[in-house]
């Protein structure tokens, strides 16, 4: 018989973030700090609105490109946080997780030998995606020094006459790292002279903690070359809810709600009733989480500093990038043998890229009292490698 799968597919190496989930899950007594995942419930508003929709029959498809009163909710909120203005009409797309609207993106920009810019450590989908598309990962190695921000420097060195995107993801998985309006401002100089586009990931946009989250879309110039990809999973707690969306020119928009059209059909009905809610009622419910957040975040860095483990502040997300190269050891040893002898995951640096190497990404999106039994766990390896 003949090979029946596609040596790309074959190729691509499987998610470095699973393979620790799946064994602590088997694992009795294991403290995972490994998932990017809300601990709290979906706000009640939200799912109370989910539950009405299903009451009152509300399950058939949707047009392709979602509700249309969720489309306005979506652009009157992105106006009133964050001062990007869209047509809800032509400019917004409803997809499944913010995943897919990364991955139909790429598809609908990329002719084959396309070279895609994708700044690392950095989520784990982006360079498959980039390889599924035909597209060519070019990848800048992000540093620490630099609080893991893209310098000009680095994206010029970077860029050829095939660079057509560059992906951004700020705030960061899974450094935590944000980047400011000024530093903002000296990389779009340098797409706007290149006559690059970027696809701006901002699931993390309402978890930032010095200042309101600033997106590329919304400096001069910008808008016109900038898909933004937004979503419900991180600060509405909606993670299986699996809704996400993109904003951006309607010429792209256009192409993407085909490639949609055909392979998805809309994203889940009920989970875009529930979201109108999400994005007219619930700032306050997304301000609690932030702060216990901030306060988990703040806890953790007191108590690394404590145990002599090094790690910049992270200004975004829900996720520290301790740096663990005084131990000797890859982060995949450290990563394991912390597992196997103190019942404690975390996910090695480079499952996020080469430059990963040598830290861990550790979540802190777990209760007070689950990262207080983790840190002490990990304090005691530490001491007995020290």
């Amino acid at each position: 018989m003949r090979n029946p799968l596609s040596d790309k597919v074959i190729k691509m190496k499987p998610s470095g973030i699973r393979k620790f989930f799946d064994i602590v899950s088997e694992m009795p007594d294991a403290i995972s700090l490994g998932v990017g995942e809300p601990d709290f419930d979906t706000p009640w508003s939200i799912r109370e609105e989910g539950i009405y929709s299903l009451e009152k029959g509300l399950t058939f498809y949707t047009s392709n490109a979602g509700l249309l009163e969720l489309r306005q909710a979506i652009c009157e909120y992105n106006e009133r946080r964050f001062q990007l203005t869209y047509d809800p009409k032509k400019e917004v797309l409803l997809t499944v997780g913010g995943s897919e609207g990364i991955d139909v993106a790429l598809r609908a920009m990329l002719n084959p030998g396309d070279e895609v810019i994708i700044p690392e450590p950095c989520y784990v989908s982006y360079l498959p995606c980039v390889q599924l598309a035909d597209g060519v990962p070019v990848t800048i190695n992000l540093k620490n020094e630099n609080q893991f921000r893209l310098t000009k420097k680095e994206l010029e060195a970077a860029i050829t006459d095939k660079t057509k995107i560059l992906v951004m993801a700020f705030p960061n998985n899974p450094t935590g790292a944000v980047m400011s309006k000024e530093d903002l401002e000296e990389i779009a100089e340098v797409i706007i002279r290149h006559d690059l586009y970027v696809i701006s990931d901002e699931i993390y946009a309402e978890l930032t903690y010095s200042g309101n989250h600033v997106s590329i879309a919304s400096l001069p110039g910008m808008r016109e070359r900038t898909i933004v990809i937004g979503g419900f999973s991180k600060a509405f707690a909606m993670t299986g809810w699996r809704l996400g969306y993109a904003m951006g020119p309607s010429m792209i928009i256009e192409q993407m709600t085909k490639i949609h059209q055909f392979a998805i059909m809309c994203a889940p009905t009920t989970s875009q009733y529930a979201a109108v809610v999400a994005m007219r009622d619930c700032d306050k419910d997304v301000a609690h989480m932030r702060e216990a957040y901030d306060q988990r975040r703040r806890y953790m860095l007191n108590a690394f500093k404590e145990m002599g483990l090094p790690c910049f502040e992270p200004k975004g997300a829900f996720y520290l990038f301790p740096d663990i190269r005084e131990f000797g050891m890859t982060s995949e040893e450290f990563a394991t043998r912390l597992l196997q002898s103190k019942k404690l995951a975390v996910v090695p640096g480079d499952a996020f890229g080469e430059c990963g190497e040598g830290f861990l990404r550790i979540s802190y999106a777990y209760s007070l009292e689950e990262l207080k039994t983790a840190v002490g766990r990990l304090q005691e390896f530490i001491q007995e490698l020290r």
